[in-house]
């Protein structure tokens, strides 16, 4: 079963790629955009409650401000938040990221367990970057907030990051790209990989459900289908959207 949660003004609010700390709208604002659809997240049992640290997020918010080399990202600051709630409520001890570029999209993930957002402690938080540049730059990124800590990147196709994964995986988090022929597609390759490794309460999250909802059908299909997951919702606060999903 799918449910949708839309921000008023989802469709007016837009940032500049190239400008991804540039502050687009009143603070107060963006709290509570995000806080309405973790009301919802929270009433589809998908997260187990919605209250997280404010400051502590504000603290990882401008500690990647001023550490990470971001050439651009698609990831908004009400994106930004939502993630990082998400992963402070639901406190995922395991974490596969697909997909993180420079690492800010894994970051926003892994943030309310590593640096200055830190509000429970992790056991294993894992960035999957398969251009060697990127994922080098993702490297770099992390060493500055979490030398020696928790996270780690790997340079490598993310099937294959979870096809192999020992354990249980407790947030999967989907952003790849793959290629002229799959795109966005290649979500579904990655989820069914990592599928029977996603314990009971296990949450996905896939970005683009709304600019890339073409390329993912087959993904959204796959998540807003009970045999497979539990809950599903499409949380649009902004032009790419995420869906958030509960096994």
């Amino acid at each position: 079963m799918s449910k949708c949660y839309e921000a008023p003004d989802w469709r007016q609010y837009s940032m500049d790629y190239h400008e991804p700390h540039k502050e687009l709208e009143p603070i107060e604002k963006e709290i509570a955009i995000v806080a309405a659809a973790l009301n919802v997240l929270q009433g589809s049992a998908i997260i187990p409650k919605t209250e997280y640290d404010h400051e502590k997020m504000l603290a990882h918010r401008r500690l990647v401000r001023d550490t990470f080399e971001i050439p651009w990202t698609a990831i908004s600051p009400r994106v930004q938040r939502l993630l990082y709630a998400i992963s402070a409520t639901a406190q995922p001890r395991t974490l596969i990221a697909a997909g993180i570029f420079c690492g800010n999209t894994f970051i926003s993930c892994a943030g309310a367990a590593v640096g200055a957002g830190a509000c429970y402690r992790a056991q294993r938080l894992v960035g999957v970057e398969i251009d060697p540049e990127r994922a080098e730059m993702a490297r770099r990124n992390l060493a500055k907030i979490d030398p020696g800590g928790v996270t780690e990147i790997r340079c490598e196709d993310a099937v294959k990051t979870a096809k192999e994964f020992e354990g249980k995986i407790d947030m999967l988090y989907l952003d790849a790209d793959g290629g002229p022929e799959r795109g966005k597609g290649i979500y579904q390759d990655i989820l069914e990989a990592a599928y029977d490794r996603l314990p009971s309460g296990a949450i996905v999250l896939a970005h683009n459900s709304v600019n890339c909802s073409g390329r993912l059908q087959h993904c959204l299909a796959f998540v807003r289908d009970s045999a497979h997951m539990r809950e599903s919702v499409n949380v649009i606060i902004d032009g790419e959207g995420v869906e958030v999903s509960a096994k």
